[in-house]
């Protein structure tokens, strides 16, 4: 089956993906060698009458609420384009920050809209790939050929439109969807042909079987990490050891630092020092030895001896090991869930309601009108009065339209204070006036009359 990228990028009313909902999405196609196939696409999904969006979301996007209703797809409408066309067989999602982001929107979408979450990411010689942490990495050990920003403070920033504008990249439109597709695809080209070696294994790696046979607590050995959470003064990256299973992956520990004189330090914090390393989030990882190319070593501020010294203090702890994964087991690995929309980490559904979801998602106006799907996971019965109400609205029942008005208001209610004072404060600055003022049409629409 021939592969291809799909380059995506989302814009969002809000950054968290249980509670927030996609406004636009874009994307390009391309071969693996980043030529691209066919034209671009940019799509705008309606904002439900349930969401009051971030007001400094919008400010930034510039993408009203109105504008959804006038030119968007529905939820549903959206979701059956996006599997229909966009994440086909042999699909490798790609996006900047995408696994922490992009993606667990798309899950949530699909989750709301009876398709399967999961599928388009794996099934069918489907993959993901991220490349904020390929940047990462290769500004960390083979930054040559590349020219890299910096903020106004002389701080290291990877920001996607700061790379561009630094290496004559058009990025004309930051934060539009398309405009930082567009980018990317620039980007990766870039570091493609400046480092092509690193650029290829980062690619390879990007497989958790392939991650998991490399890092892993049964063969244990140090490796080079690049990840968001370690410091930009040292770019990022790290030399890491793993130290106990997780349900999903493996906690590593950070031989920047000497277990002795942690433990030592009552009011020291483990954390960042132990992680989790997800296998299926596209971890950048290599090899000790890239480290010794040129000064690798210096590169990330660390020295071999002071890294061998503190593995050695660390593996006299199993101790350590062990605390680390109970504490580690005793925080829930996702929130609580406020409602059926946000309980797509509860469970997975049994093989009787993933096909009655099918259904659902296959079934047409005529078909749903009078369809009464037998659940049996206890989120579908929710989910479904409010999937009809988002895309169907006309078909509802009177109790079904009584429990959505509920739910509806209760939502708006939950986030109107906040929305009111973002608006107020925008306002103060002197932000945009007609987007402030389509926000506060937006809220007087979604209130009873």
């Amino acid at each position: 089956m021939e592969q291809t990228f799909f380059f995506y990028d989302l814009e969002t009313s809000g950054l968290n993906p249980r509670e927030d909902r996609l406004m636009q999405f874009a994307g390009q196609r391309t071969t693996l060698d980043l030529e691209p196939i066919g034209e671009p696409v940019n799509i705008l999904v309606k904002l439900s009458e349930d969401t009051l969006p971030s007001p400094q979301a919008i400010m930034v996007t510039k993408i009203t609420p109105q504008s959804t209703l006038m030119d968007g797809l529905t939820e549903a409408e959206f979701c059956k384009y996006a599997d229909e066309e966009i994440f086909t067989p042999g699909t490798i999602a790609a996006g900047y920050n995408s696994v922490r982001f992009d993606d667990e929107f798309m899950r949530h979408t699909f989750w709301r809209n009876f398709y399967d979450p999961y599928e388009w990411q794996w099934k069918d010689e489907r993959s993901r790939w991220d490349l904020l942490d390929v940047v990462r990495m290769t500004r960390a050990l083979r930054p040559e050929g590349i020219n890299w920003p910096v903020t106004d403070e002389g701080k290291a920033t990877n920001r996607l439109e700061l790379i561009t504008k630094e290496n004559d990249i058009s990025h004309e439109h930051a934060h539009d969807a398309l405009s930082d597709v567009e980018a990317l695809i620039s980007v990766t080209r870039l570091i493609k042909t400046q480092q092509p070696q690193l650029y290829n294994y980062l690619f390879k790696m990007r497989d958790k079987k392939s991650v998991q046979k490399m890092i892993n607590v049964e063969k244990p050995a140090p490796f080079v990490y690049s990840c968001g959470q370690y410091s930009a003064s040292n770019n990022k990256t790290t030399v890491a050891y793993p130290i106990a299973p997780t349900r999903g992956g493996v906690l590593v520990f950070d031989l920047r630092y000497n277990v002795d004189d942690l433990l030592a330090d009552k009011d020291a914090k483990f954390f960042p020092v132990v992680k989790e390393l997800k296998y299926n989030h596209c971890p950048a990882v290599a090899p000790l030895g890239v480290l010794e190319q040129g000064d690798g070593w210096a590169k990330i501020n660390l020295d071999q001896v002071q890294v061998e010294q503190n593995l050695r203090a660390l593996q006299k702890h199993p101790d350590f090991y062990e605390r680390m994964r109970t504490e580690h087991e005793s925080r829930p690995e996702f929130p609580p869930p406020v409602d059926s929309e946000s309980a797509l980490y509860d469970g997975f559904l049994n093989p009787n309601d993933r096909s009655r979801c099918k259904a659902v998602s296959c079934a047409s106006l005529d078909d749903l009108t009078n369809f009464v799907p037998d659940f049996q996971d206890s989120r579908l019965p929710d989910l479904f009065v409010h999937y009809k109400a988002r895309n169907f609205e006309n078909i509802l029942t009177e109790s079904e339209r009584s429990a959505w008005e509920k739910y509806r208001m209760e939502r708006i209610k939950s986030r109107q204070n906040g929305y009111i004072k973002a608006i107020q404060e925008l306002a103060a600055a002197g932000k945009d006036p007609y987007i402030l003022e389509e926000l506060q049409l937006w809220y007087q629409s979604l209130l009873p009359y």
